[in-house]
């Protein structure tokens, strides 16, 4: 929240002039409604003493404000930054390919402007990124019987030993040692946040919130269940889950269809399948789940395998709640259950 009173006033004025300069800069939380809006947004202006003012639409909607439907704040800050979405598409097409200044021209990108865009989205810069898409191709190439003498060469490397150290830095084993599966991580938009997914070409077996509790070490021990390398890269697993989801947040998807790597005992695989069954829009209780699966005295285990799901929204863990009404907890926030439950409702024509 923004608390500088010369920062206030300034956005106030933004906000009544709808000024552009600042969309994305804040968000304007109005008290008299329990809306956020953008700094363009055409409704009526609020008075000053009425307006919260937010770095990110994130604090807004932790903040228990709901997103106005006339401006759709939510859209703003979560977006992937252009040059980084151009850059990425950049690197699929052609991972192998080394990059130079003149390669960040041709796509009208300064490569500091890469470097520090891809640092704010992925925590790494984008030489990082495109050095380790291309030691994915070598992993994945030495595990299906290529030489690494070809892939050093291919990688651009005229040292073995460079090759070795190098591969051995970003993958985590030598290149003659190299007999793991390969796991892709990406980052996807939501309006409720950014979304970490990670997943084979074959299936998704992660999908979490950037800032949920815990995630490193969900990631830890989903690379060492499988002794996996994870790198960066987007298959098309991330691409059928980024448009399932975009379709779910605009109401026009019930149901998702990506391939899932369902990574639990076969109790919490149990439990998973049942809430996968609760129907868009509507919610149940643990008991209800446990009434479901033959299991009535497992309730508070049945609560611990919820809290184990790793692939949000998808295994809708978030339309559990309290056999009393009360929302109950959410891995992703409080905020983000009461946003996902209010919007599968509106689909679903039920109203408060």
């Amino acid at each position: 929240m923004i608390t500088d009173p010369a920062l206030q006033r300034e956005y106030y004025e933004a906000l009544l002039n709808k000024n552009p300069a600042y969309d994305g800069i804040f968000f304007a939380g109005i008290r008299t409604t329990g809306i956020f809006c953008h700094a363009t947004c055409t409704a009526k202006k609020p008075k000053f003493e009425n307006c919260t003012f937010f770095h990110t639409a994130e604090e807004a909607l932790l903040s228990g404000y709901r997103p106005c439907k006339r401006c759709h704040p939510l859209f703003y800050p979560q977006q992937i930054p252009a040059e980084v979405r151009n850059l990425v598409e950049a690197v699929e097409a052609d991972p192998a390919r080394r990059w130079k200044e003149a390669d960040f021209q041709a796509l009208g990108v300064h490569s500091a402007t890469a470097r520090r865009k891809f640092k704010e989205v992925y925590g790494m810069t984008f030489v990082q990124y495109a050095r380790a898409r291309r030691m994915g191709i070598a992993f994945k190439e030495i595990t299906q019987g290529e030489t690494v003498i070809n892939q050093q060469l291919a990688t651009g490397y005229e040292s073995s030993s460079a090759f070795h150290d190098a591969f051995s830095k970003i993958m985590g084993n030598p290149p003659k040692k190299a007999n793991s599966i390969i796991l892709y991580m990406n980052m996807l938009a939501t309006p409720i946040g950014r979304m970490i997914a990670i997943s084979t070409e074959e299936a998704l077996y992660l999908l979490e919130f950037i800032d949920r509790r815990g995630l490193e070490k969900e990631i830890e021990r989903l690379r060492i269940r499988y002794d996996a390398r994870i790198l960066v890269g987007n298959t098309s697993i991330h691409k059928q889950t980024t448009t399932e989801l975009e379709q779910y947040f605009n109401e026009q998807r019930t149901q998702f269809s990506v391939p899932l790597m369902y990574i639990g005992t076969p109790f919490q695989q149990e439990v998973w399948h049942a809430l996968e069954q609760i129907p868009y829009g509507e919610t149940t209780s643990y008991t209800g789940i446990a009434h479901n699966i033959n299991r009535p005295t497992s309730v508070r285990a049945i609560g611990n395998a919820n809290g184990a799901n790793q692939i949000a929204i998808i295994i809708p863990c978030h339309r559990v709640i309290q056999q009393n009404g009360d929302l109950g907890g959410y891995g992703g926030g409080i905020e983000r259950k009461k946003y996902l439950l209010a919007l599968e409702a509106e689909k679903n024509g039920v109203s408060d």
